[in-house]
């Protein structure tokens, strides 16, 4: 059946995976992705949501390097929204609401349509592996298929174990078997692993809750979206609906809790901290009466409903009574309980920077098996662990990204230096550049990157090159231009500005607080600017940005100078630290462990103090 070598075996279909093919093949290696069921491509498990608070700027990330997930959330969204809107573009971050099945339709049929990519269904027992080397895969029925580097992408199906109350059985997603054997041989090679879980909500019928008592949520009046490229606009939007949790809720739900595997020692991993379950909640904040939940439609036609903030492994009847007595949920009917679901993950300090193993050579992890959780962290580990397989077998430099040049760089260094003992998650506060690292910018910081490498196509380059020219004539055109008192005073006026005496630049004015482009664009010049040279909304809210926030992007860009000149000492490979007596114990053993390739990387170690730095730096003669 197999009788080639393939470049590039990608193991199993979700975010990451199917980002990771995607990648591999568009870049020229004949890629085969290999997943135990081809209809569940690119499944949402959980919610049927992309993005949110620094996964949103992680979607337009992978988006601006040449990646599928910022086109397939357009293609399929019932609704969208910015983020964080009344706080600075530092914090905005797009949300889209999706249609689930179509979301898993538009995956599948993006990676048909991508050259080079072929699909096998089955199940990976094994890696062939020789001299330290992967070189293909075993499936379940025996077969060995050969590649020259593999990427794993296993979700929760690694000897995935669903807990519902007291029952529990082997399954890697509701409905779906778990994988085994990988696990096995990977701690036969010398690797760590350790168990996660995860938990997701009951789904019900819409046509059983009354919407007329909850709270709408209707998406922003004027809906944007991720991608950069020319992509499908919403035109209509459905509505998600908020309601509450209430003190009788808790009294039912705490009738289980003797039943719960969360508190009768069933479960013993760790779940995602910052997305607790509902059991979880009220024992941890006893102290409050209620808790959101957000009622989200699972698409444009389907009646299922994803109880978003309920997640819960309470028994089923547990679960059913209590949410009945949630204002609206009255006469719910369920598609399906929740549950909860434990794994195997690889604690990721085992990993470079490119996502390959230091145990086996051209072997490379991606997503849940890192330790994270969510679909937008999974995907973008999975597109640079495609792009930097490609690399590595056409013997080119690898591809990496710093902390001041995406969140991706930030999570992939948070993971490898610092490891995860819970599912890691991304928030705009893990990024020290936050700044620089916008959802609005992600293109102009990546899309020469990913086109450099042979990614991203010539036409994206294109649009981010007259994107990145307008903007920068707009902003002169403020540096350059003044306005008169006349023209400017009645704006000032009316958002209680002080008002100006005499003539000044448009930038300096611009650069107030409460002035914004909108009140610009009530001068005359201004909008002739505009109408002449055609600028579109990205272009205005990207000079506004660079206008209003540009001695703190100024600041961002000196400190990340300095960083760079720690990650340029670099660390000879092997250094033997035990030599150090000035190190201390602690430090000696975190380097020994985690081997960082700089300086940089040492120092965000934990445990890993100043004084520490301060003694490789006098060793290394700087």
């Amino acid at each position: 059946m197999f009788d080639k070598q393939y470049d590039i075996i990608v193991v199993g279909g979700g975010h990451a995976g199917a980002e990771a093919a995607a990648a591999a093949a568009n870049m020229g290696s004949k890629t085969l992705l290999i997943t135990m069921n081809l209809q569940t491509i690119g499944q949402m498990s959980c919610n049927p949501a992309m993005g949110g608070i620094a996964k949103g700027q992680i979607v337009r990330e992978i988006d601006a390097l040449g990646g599928y997930s910022g086109i397939v959330t357009d293609k399929s969204a019932i609704q969208f929204k910015m983020l964080n809107k009344s706080k600075g573009p530092a914090m905005w971050s797009p949300r889209a609401q999706n249609d689930r099945m179509r979301f898993a339709e538009e995956w599948r049929l993006a990676l048909e349509n991508t050259p080079n990519c072929d699909f096998y269904q089955e199940m990976v027992s094994g890696l062939l592996v020789e001299k330290n080397r992967v070189i293909g895969v075993r499936t379940s029925l025996g077969l060995d298929v050969k590649a020259k580097a593999v990427v794993l992408t296993n979700g929760t199906f690694l000897n995935g174990l669903i807990h519902i109350g007291e029952k529990q059985f082997g399954g890697g997603r509701a409905g779906e078997k778990a994988a085994i054997g990988i696990t096995e041989q990977l701690t036969d090679f010398g690797f760590d692993s350790g168990r996660m879980k995860t938990g997701t909500p009951p789904r019900v019928d819409g046509r059983s809750l009354d919407y007329s008592v909850m709270i709408p949520q209707p998406g922003d009046e004027i809906p944007e979206k991720f991608s950069y490229l020319e992509s499908h606009t919403l035109t209509s939007q459905r509505d998600c609906h908020m309601t509450h949790t209430s003190k009788t809720v808790h009294d039912l739900l705490r009738e289980g809790f003797d039943r719960s595997p969360m508190f009768n020692g069933s479960i013993q991993s760790i779940g995602p901290r910052y997305c607790p379950s509902i059991e979880d909640k009220i024992n941890r904040f006893a102290d409050k009466d209620s808790h959101q939940l957000f009622v989200e439609p699972e698409g444009w036609n389907t009646v299922e409903v994803y109880v978003n903030g309920f997640s819960t492994s309470l028994p089923e009847d547990i679960q059913f009574k209590a949410l009945r007595s949630v204002k609206g949920f009255e006469n719910v009917k369920f598609f399906r309980p929740g549950y909860a679901i434990e794994y195997d993950y690889f604690p990721p300090t085992q990993l470079k920077h490119t996502l390959e193993t230091k145990l086996v050579d051209n072997l490379y992890f991606a997503g849940q098996i890192n330790g994270t959780t969510g679909y937008e962290e999974a995907a973008s580990q999975g597109l640079m662990a495609g792009i930097n397989a490609h690399l590595k077998i056409n013997e080119k430099q690898p591809f990496v990204l710093k902390r001041d040049e995406a969140y991706i760089g930030v999570l992939i260094d948070d993971l490898i230096t610092k490891g995860t003992e819970e599912p890691y998650r991304m928030f705009t506060s893990r990024a020290e550049y936050r700044t620089l690292l916008r959802q609005d910018n992600a293109d102009l910081r990546l899309t020469p990157k990913g086109y450099k490498i042979g990614l991203a196509k010539e036409e994206r380059l294109r649009r981010m090159e007259e994107k990145e020219r307008k903007s920068a004539s707009f902003v002169s055109f403020f540096k350059e231009t003044s306005y008169t008192p006349e023209e400017m005073n009645p704006i000032l006026e009316s958002v209680s500005s002080s008002s100006v005496k005499q003539s000044d630049k448009m930038f300096k004015v611009f650069s107030r607080p409460k002035v914004t482009m909108n009140h610009m664009l009530q001068l005359e010049a201004v909008s002739a600017f505009v109408s002449e040279h055609n600028l579109d909304r990205e272009v205005l809210e990207q000079a506004e940005v660079q206008v209003k926030y540009s001695g703190y992007i100024a600041k961002e860009k000196v400190n990340a100078d300095k960083l760079h000149r720690l990650e340029n000492v670099k660390i000879p490979d092997n250094f033997d630290y035990s030599k150090l007596k000035s190190l201390s114990f602690e430090a000696r053993e975190k380097l020994e462990y985690i081997k960082p390739v700089t300086i940089s990387q040492a120092s965000r170690i934990s445990g890993v103090s100043p004084s520490d730095i301060s003694v490789l730096l006098v060793y290394l003669g700087r």
